[in-house]
């Protein structure tokens, strides 16, 4: 694990008297988060001359020669082979909404810090001031020889589908939409402990999730990659079938590969029976209907910082609970997912994350507490120092098999 942050610039004259956060001494969220949680540190000494004349001019122009005749070697001598660009238009910011570009740089730094801290990988924020589709897709595409993988981070849906799709369309390196694809990596890790600590197989679950967004659609469409029996998913309407003729276009595409059982109605209706819910839209789930899922079922409420399901509630009926916070066992925290996945995808230069890189991610995330497991303990912590390693090595092994890998 990477060493202690320190931020350089946290004295408390840094900034005085702007805006009209509280004083520092009495809120330590405002005190860690003042001069930013960030900086740029050379990795080379620029101790005399001789060092000057190589970092920069004039030694720094046999670099660029050899670049320019050799595209490939920026990945050898740049920064770029270890670097995600974290690209965020400020619309869905964690449990705040469309707050703007300014005010989401703050969660965009500190993903770039856990990028560092869990991955071994460097980041750098980036908060665009559009929300247009075609000028992200645009401004991400001109920016792109710099990184070597793009990670969006909080755009709403459905425009996150979009963007991402169109990104990797045109971009011959990673482009992951984390909270989409980190949080159904991190599910499935979960569910399939949780499936092995009650003695059934996936293929033997019916889950219900309760929201259609980014989150709800990339947990869906992993669940049924993994060979889960059957899944429905719920958005504020009811089950999502093809019957409904209000569906947007996403889903319209989930009702065609989930709810094999043609399910119609509520949530209720459908957690009837229900093996395992699965909560990423908030809201509150009645007792009445928890209490109809099948036995020994398992609650994943994942809603911050008020779970669907009350975890009180859902340890009445169910054999596994998990929530999305940090104060209760079994935490869904990406963070067990995006560092390892890029890490592994950028070690072997991968053009693409694939949907067999993130099958590999959740079994080897799955694996590292198999051999541990407990109804409070079917997902690792997020500083339990296997993680990164595990996910790193399968996902880079997935890359080669999978022939996206470019050494």
């Amino acid at each position: 694990m990477a060493a202690e942050i320190v931020n350089p610039r946290s004295d408390s004259t840094t900034g005085a008297g702007a805006g009209s956060a509280p004083d520092d001494a009495f809120d330590p969220a405002f005190a860690l988060h003042r001069g930013g949680k960030m900086a740029i540190q050379a990795t080379v000494p620029v101790r005399n001359k001789d060092d000057l004349s190589l970092a920069y001019t004039p030694g720094v122009a046999k670099v660029c020669s050899a670049i320019a005749e050799q595209p490939e070697l920026v990945d050898d001598y740049t920064w770029k082979s270890n670097v995600v660009a974290v690209v965020t238009d400020g619309t869905a910011v964690l449990g705040l909404g469309d707050i703007g570009p300014e005010a989401s740089l703050p969660v965009m730094e500190g993903k770039a810090i856990l990028f560092k801290q869990f991955g071994g990988v460097d980041a750098v924020p980036i908060a665009l001031g559009t929300t247009d589709t075609d000028e992200i897709i645009e401004t991400v595409v001109r920016m792109a020889p710099s990184f070597g993988g793009i990670n969006l981070e909080d755009i709403s849906a459905p425009r996150c589908f979009e963007i991402e799709r169109r990104l990797q369309e045109r971009l011959d390196i990673p482009v992951f939409h984390d909270d989409q694809h980190g949080t159904a990596v991190v599910t499935l890790a979960a569910l399939r402990n949780a499936a092995k600590l009650t003695d059934r197989a996936l293929g033997q679950l019916r889950a219900v999730i309760s929201g259609a967004g980014a989150a709800g659609v990339a947990i869906a469409k992993i669940l049924i990659e993994a060979g889960i029996g059957d899944v429905a998913v719920c958005d504020r309407k009811g089950i999502v079938s093809a019957d409904r003729s209000d569906l947007t276009d996403v889903k319209r595409e989930v009702a065609g590969f989930t709810n094999k059982g043609g399910l119609t109605g509520s949530l209720e209706d459908a957690l009837d029976g229900a093996d395992v819910f699965i909560g990423v839209s908030g809201g509150t789930v009645a007792e009445a209907a928890v209490a109809k899922m099948a036995k020994e079922s398992m609650i994943f409420a994942m809603a911050n910082p008020t779970p669907e399901i009350h975890p009180d509630i859902a340890h009445r009926y169910a054999a596994v609970v998990a929530t999305g916070r940090s104060d209760y066992p079994n935490q869904i925290n990406n963070v067990l997912a995006f560092p390892g996945i890029f890490a592994g995808a950028m070690q072997v230069r991968a053009s693409q994350i694939t949907e067999g890189m993130k099958l590999a991610a959740a079994e080897a995330l799955a694996a590292v507490v198999a051999d541990e497991l407990s109804a409070d303990r079917v997902i690792p912590s997020p500083f339990d120092e296997r993680v990164a390693p595990a996910v790193t090595a399968a996902v880079a092994a997935a890359a080669r098999a999978e022939g996206v890998a470019r050494r």
